[in-house]
């Protein structure tokens, strides 16, 4: 696939072959070669196939093969288009929720640092398969669950109402419907509430080390030299099940409506169809879901602290700054249209001033927030004006340059403990999470300025890990 530089920063994947629109990729000379080093433009390319799709598909700096769309693709249709289940990604509503406290990291020594973090990890399961502490609530409140998010756990007194004003649509995406979920979604659903997972999933203890806009920082409530928390996770068992329901039924849909599929992995339905309209009711449940999932966590984080420190949870803090999705599909106004966004691997990023920002953030724009990886800095960015050339979506991450498997055939013990330095990590066996190490992944801040240097998104916050909590397979 022949990229066209059109501009810094920007490279045109051009229409050829069945392509409907063409392609953008936002990419710096350095990342380019891990662009063309995988199937992602080529992913990029079946997505410009489908019906509907609106110019141009987009590639983030993080961008990486993944399964249908790329990881870091965003793909927009219209309302006569397709929705697909694999532009969305397996585990639905994956995201990323920031915690800030009113403490100095400074006060936290290493032996502070791992008791909190054993805590965590009595509070919290981590892991694949791990099921949740809080089953007698989360089953009771299932249903509840999936048809109003993040405020069905605050009602049961998991968090505070303070908290959904900070998250991305407000913790609830409407229009789910369980009749449309199977049953085995149901039944791993409804065990796991309150879990982390595993992979790439993580809680992070971190200090802000570097504030670049001081008046926004504060409207965030951020200062240098601070302990916050990182949470990072999705829908768990219930969404990947979702996923792999309607990718599987979506292959025969697109045949009895005439759709082409230039990949199973992008099997979809027309967005006005009976298997389109279930999907997205499906969707919507996982969505809600992973909110309610990242609240319960969130609780449980704020009761590991009081219970470590001894001090009241107002003397700690623990406020949410922000709550926003990663793998998604949304109705969205771009340009005067309607359009459903598929961010895979990709967040939406808010101007100052646009209306659909929480009120809170109206005059800020809302926190962005991109994780690198377990060895590296993550950074809070807001987006401007100039982003809505990318539907007013960045990247969600640094993105990998090793699979799983090629990581772990390939970094060494030294070099992954190097690569950590003074972060404490929660196994003593570096193969439990050496496909996280550092190495596996792109330069965050190569990844981060790409966007910043062309205008698109602005640097608030930078974030460096203290103690990472990872989710061992």
């Amino acid at each position: 696939m022949k990229l066209e530089q059109v501009g810094f920063n920007r490279y045109r994947l051009p229409r050829q072959g069945k392509m409907r629109v063409s392609g953008l990729v936002y990419a710096s000379p350095a990342l380019l070669e891990h662009v063309r080093g995988d199937n992602s433009l080529q992913q990029l390319a079946h997505a410009a196939q489908l019906p509907g799709v609106v110019e141009p598909v987009l590639g983030m700096p993080d961008i990486h093969e993944g399964f249908g769309l790329p990881i870091g693709g965003v793909m927009t249709v219209s309302e006569e288009g397709v929705i697909s289940a694999g532009a969305v990604g397996m585990d639905i509503n994956c995201g990323v929720r920031l915690l800030r406290t009113e403490l100095s990291a400074d006060s936290f020594d290493r032996p502070l640092l791992r008791k909190l973090m054993t805590e965590v990890e009595a509070l919290v399961p981590t892991g694949v398969g791990k099921k949740g502490l809080h089953r007698g609530i989360t089953a009771r409140i299932f249903e509840e669950v999936v048809y109003q998010g993040a405020a069905a756990v605050v009602k049961a007194g998991f968090g505070c109402p303070e908290d959904i004003e900070r998250i991305e649509e407000n913790g609830c995406l409407p229009g789910a419907d369980l009749a449309e979920v199977s049953r085995e979604a149901i039944k791993r659903g409804s065990e796991q509430l309150g879990t982390l997972g595993g992979g790439n999933h993580f809680i992070e203890l971190q200090r802000v080390d570097k504030v670049f806009d001081p008046e926004v920082a504060e409207r965030f409530g951020l200062f240098e030299g601070q302990l916050t928390v990182m949470i990072h996770t999705g829908s768990r068992g219930f969404g990947h099940q979702i996923c792999t329901d309607y990718s599987k039924g979506h292959i025969p849909a697109a045949a009895r409506y005439g759709i082409e599929l230039p990949s199973k992995g992008l099997a979809c339905a027309p967005i006005d169809s009976a298997e389109g309209r279930s999907y997205y009711a499906a969707m919507a449940c996982a969505v809600n879901y992973a909110f309610a999932n990242r609240q319960i966590i969130t609780a449980d984080i704020r009761q590991a602290f009081v219970q470590v420190l001894g001090l009241r949870l107002e003397n700690i803090g623990l406020q949410v700054v922000y709550d926003v999705a990663h793998n998604i599909a949304k109705w969205e106004e771009h340009g005067g249209r309607r359009l459903l966004v598929h961010r895979k691997g990709a967040t939406r990023a808010l101007p100052p001033g646009h209306p659909a920002n929480p009120p809170v953030y109206r005059g800020t724009g809302h926190p962005a927030l991109v994780p690198g990886s377990m060895g590296t800095a993550s950074y809070v960015l807001v987006g401007t004006d100039l982003a809505a050339e990318s539907f007013f979506s960045v990247n969600h991450g640094a993105g990998r340059t090793l699979s799983r498997s090629a990581a772990e055939r390939s970094i060494t013990k030294e070099e992954f403990e190097a690569s950590m330095g003074e972060i404490l990590y929660n196994t003593r066996n570096f193969r439990d999470v050496v496909d996280e190490a550092p190495q596996a992944y792109k330069d965050i801040e190569e990844v981060v300025d790409t966007l910043v240097d062309i205008g698109l998104t602005h640097k608030i916050a930078r974030l460096v890990p203290l103690a990472v909590i990872k989710g061992k397979d």
